[in-house]
């Protein structure tokens, strides 16, 4: 494991903290645990590349494995303690170097730093007169956290001997912690928006790479290059490349699958930087040239983005762009034949589902599918009340994607030329005070811009500056 320095400010990690302890003191005050795993065995004694909790990364910026996260909110005291691996030679002639509590608590601006061995023992004797325990209960990295926090609230109360009040109540942290990552600071902007550049460029770089006779795989080869060689640490998702009729499977993943000349290729693929995620989708021509049905039902599904796009600013709720892009595409398929009746009618009923039968964006920003509520929940249990609440207004800071698509599928009633056409069009949009900026958009998406760099080519890759 390499020595991976804090990815932004220690003093952003600190406010973070103080911002989730100004909520626990809100709630009574008292202990969070909040750990980030460990690296599950792919096969045989080979571990799978191991990726941190992001609600634990999100207060630490630490990234090493089997680490926990103890924050103490009382009265009168925040106090931060962090657990981690000892520093070990031996292991680090295997695995790299790694941090050890010392050093740990210095760089990464904790409190206090401590063994993982010692932390059952140090939470059992600290759980006494802290009120409630705050766990993320519903997002959490360990399966067993709840049977973990008995063992501890059962030892607490041997010690206590009822002399002083042990936690009755456990409180889920994860929504709170949720609304809070909702909002991009400055620092997590400028991350994602690299994080947007280095993935327009790989996908850039696969219209360039592109004739009929490659396999998926090898555009997926030229995606993982460029991200790699920018300097993302790995992709945010498993990438999808799907050539002709895979394009109508929503989640294919790159295989075998041989491009002919005649299919559009839809590669919906981004890179993963300090933990921050791109998502792009762009969905093109093998031959280099939009033909018939290929150009007009990728013109509706542009047109629908752009519907979309309009009603992605602050004010309007999380739903408006999905409407509005419900619209356009419902009023091109009736234009193309596939739907009959009126506007309206088709959107009630939702005929547009045979065609397009996802939403149109979610929130991102450490995990692809980011945190965050998409209504607004103001306590209570949402299934007893008569109606959904209403849907969350945008803000500056979040950020989300705008990707609607069409999906053709082979049926009677279909125009044969149209059968297997899948298109997706995806970018990232940031809300800013006055609308959105699109950080995805160095990836050309009209059907000019995309026919002239794959014909002509374009700005090769080029390499992130450094720090």
């Amino acid at each position: 494991m390499s020595l991976v320095k804090p990815a932004h400010t220690i003093s952003t990690y600190q406010h973070r903290r103080k911002r989730l302890a100004d909520w626990m003191r809100s709630q009574g005050g008292g202990i969070a645990v909040i750990p980030t795993g460990h690296s599950p065995l792919r096969s045989g004694h080979t571990p799978y590349p191991f990726r941190f909790d992001s609600q634990f990364y999100y207060l630490t910026g630490f990234t090493e494995p089997e680490a926990w996260l103890v924050l103490v909110a009382t009265d009168t005291v925040t106090h931060s303690v962090l657990f981690c691996r000892e520093k070990d030679p031996q292991t680090e002639i295997w695995e790299g170097l790694c941090w050890g509590p010392n050093a740990a608590r210095e760089a990464f601006g904790l409190d206090e730093a401590q063994d993982i061995a010692s932390l059952d023992t140090w939470i059992s004797k600290h759980l006494t007169g802290k009120g409630n325990l705050f766990l993320p209960l519903s997002r959490c990295a360990i399966a067993d956290l709840p049977a973990q926090a008995t063992r501890w609230l059962a030892s607490a109360r041997q010690q206590a001997r009822g002399k002083q009040d042990v936690p009755l109540r456990w409180i889920d942290l994860t929504t709170e912690l949720s609304h809070h990552r909702l909002i991009k600071d400055a620092e997590e902007i400028g991350t994602m928006r690299e994080a947007a550049r280095i993935a327009a460029i790989g996908h850039c770089q696969a219209m360039r790479a592109t004739r009929p006779g490659l396999t998926e795989r090898a555009l997926e080869a030229e995606l993982l290059a460029v991200f790699l060689r920018a300097g993302a640490q790995s992709v945010a998702y498993e990438t999808i490349v799907a050539t002709g009729a895979n394009a109508c499977i929503l989640h294919h993943r790159a295989g075998h699958s041989v491009i002919g000349d005649q299919d559009l290729i839809l590669i919906d693929a981004g890179c993963e930087l300090d933990g921050y995620a791109s998502d792009i989708t762009r969905t093109f021509p093998a031959s280099g040239q939009f033909t018939g049905f290929q150009a007009t039902l990728y013109d509706i599904v542009l047109a629908a983005q752009q519907a979309a796009i309009e009603q992605t600013r602050p004010g309007m709720t999380f739903n408006d762009g999905h409407d509005a892009a419900i619209k356009v595409l419902t009023q091109g398929l009736i234009d193309v034949g596939f739907l009959s009746g009126d506007l309206d009618g088709n959107i009630e009923q939702g005929s547009y589902q045979r065609f397009y039968m996802h939403r149109t964006g979610h929130w991102l920003g450490l995990d692809v599918h980011d945190v965050g509520p998409y209504r607004h929940i103001d306590g209570g249990n949402v299934a007893d009340k008569e109606e959904d609440p209403p849907w969350r207004l945008l803000e500056p800071g979040m950020v989300l994607t705008i990707e609607p698509g069409l999906y053709v599928r082979p049926a009677d009633d279909i125009d044969p030329r149209a059968w297997d056409i899948g298109i997706r069009i995806e970018d990232d949009a940031l809300i800013t005070p006055s609308g959105c900026e699109l950080l995805t958009r160095d990836v050309p998406v009209d059907r000019q811009s995309i026919e002239q760099i794959m014909r002509d080519g374009g700005p090769g890759f080029t390499q992130a500056p450094g720090p």
